[in-house]
């Protein structure tokens, strides 16, 4: 193991989630390891980022927001409006402050792991991949092919993710963050052909 004591860190994150929070967080940390153990990737960074992902996500929204102006991050008008969306943003920063974690790439993928963004490391691509089909989850669409598709293409399982995510927000269930939009693009372009508009092109 490296510098991080992941006992120590799960009884300190346990104080600042409720009980669902937690356990959502012990399977995402599950998930992830396993994850890296079939892509290769850090395993110990995996469980870091999949135990720290969601640690800002108990705080109070007008909170957040005091929090994030406090540390200079620009709010955007998406976020404004739905707060809940700055526990990815203002999780890294803790992550920092508060559980001394100071490597860039267990930051980013907790940084990234609500909206997705182009080109994800493949740990931002775990974390992100792990938080929607950890073992607790149970109302996100066609649960079991995605859970199936992750262990064979990863990359093609974030595009069906960020598809399945946009369209259950664009059927009115929530806010859109520009930059799931901008994901999808990217991943999408890397199994099929599309026009400038992002739509498929049938030949």
């Amino acid at each position: 193991m490296g510098d991080y004591n992941l006992i120590k860190l799960q009884k300190k994150v346990k104080k600042e989630l409720d009980t669902n929070r937690f356990q959502h967080t012990l399977g995402v940390m599950f998930t992830a390891s396993s994850l890296a153990m079939c892509y290769g990737a850090d395993l110990e960074k995996a469980q870091v980022a999949g135990l720290l992902h969601d640690c800002a996500k108990c705080i109070p929204n007008d909170k957040k927001i005091r929090m994030c102006k406090e540390r200079g991050v620009e709010i955007s008008k998406v976020e404004m409006s739905s707060p809940f969306l700055l526990h990815s943003r203002l999780g890294a920063i803790l992550a920092q402050e508060k559980y001394g974690v100071e490597d860039q790439e267990i930051l980013s993928a907790i940084r990234w792991h609500t909206t997705g963004r182009p080109n994800m490391t493949t740990l931002e691509k775990i974390i992100f991949t792990a938080d929607y089909i950890e073992p607790m989850r149970f109302k996100a669409a066609n649960l079991p092919e995605v859970r199936k598709l992750a262990f064979h293409d990863l990359n093609l399982t974030v595009c069906r993710i960020l598809e399945d995510t946009l369209h259950y927000l664009d059927s009115g269930n929530g806010e859109i963050d520009p930059m799931s939009r901008s994901a999808f693009r990217y991943y999408h372009n890397l199994f099929f052909e599309t026009d400038d508009k992002g739509n498929a092109i049938t030949t």
